[in-house]
């Protein structure tokens, strides 16, 4: 019998294995994550995630779940604002970024409405009907059966909420599209191999980059699970998209 394969990067590899080899990947670049996020994006991540803040226009007494949180920059963000009456949820599959990201929650003061959450995007351990907004930030592509994750997503957020999905996408301007990928294929494992001595998991990123699914198929793969009045919104000429949905 064939054993069933998926992308790692550029690679094929049995669908088993992937968890084990995303896995890999973040425990070694854990400790400069966001190091490695300003060298992909030269430093435009901060702006933005600071566009899906401000779409997300969110209120005290939210319920929210950063679903592949990583460092917990949005975590942090959004715990402000929900208040004490709020919560905020920092969901990662890996072990070494939810270490990093609550000890930076910890070192900056935010602590009581906070909870981390070791969970697999794939089948979140969270009751249905029960947040107000969800956000994945450069973590979808990383997952393996993403029309899983997006049912998963579907099933705990409340009627009215909303998911958005911050990821890397698929320029569409030429002469960008040349320049990024010179970029991402020559420079950036560079960059990992000089500052982080890693230019395996740098040129992992890049190539899953590649492999993610372009605006309108995400968008669709969206509607398939359930979600409705789908949107994205490319920023930076399509590089990263900024996609939303709502649960009705």
């Amino acid at each position: 019998m064939d054993t069933e394969e998926t992308h790692f990067g550029f690679q094929k590899v049995p669908v088993n294995e992937k968890v084990q080899k995303v896995k890999a990947v973040f425990d070694s670049v854990a400790p400069n994550y966001d190091l490695m996020n300003d060298l992909m994006s030269l430093g435009i991540h901060r702006l933005w995630k600071q566009f899906t803040i401000n779409l997300a226009a969110v209120q005290k007494g939210w319920k929210i779940l950063d679903v592949a949180g990583g460092t917990g920059d949005l975590t942090s963000a959004f715990a402000q604002k929900v208040g004490e009456t709020g919560e905020v949820v920092l969901a990662d599959i890996n072990a070494e970024m939810l270490n990093v990201g609550r000890d930076r929650l910890i070192n900056e003061g935010i602590v009581g409405n906070v909870h981390c959450v070791q969970a697999d995007a794939e089948n979140l351990p969270f009751e249905d009907d029960h947040f107000n907004l969800i956000t994945i930030a450069f973590g979808l592509r990383n997952v393996t059966n993403k029309d899983n994750a997006l049912a998963s997503m579907f099933r705990v957020l409340k009627p009215g909420g909303r998911l958005f999905v911050l990821e890397f996408s698929q320029v569409h301007f030429p002469p960008l599209k040349a320049l990024y990928d010179v970029y991402s294929f020559q420079i950036l494992p560079f960059l990992g191999k000089i500052v982080a001595n890693d230019e395996g998991s740098y040129r992992y990123l890049a190539e899953s980059i590649r492999m993610h699914p372009n605006q309108e198929t995400l968008k669709q793969m969206m509607e398939e699970v359930g979600f409705e009045r789908c949107e994205y919104f490319n920023l930076t000429g399509g590089v990263v998209a900024l996609h939303c949905g709502y649960k009705f």
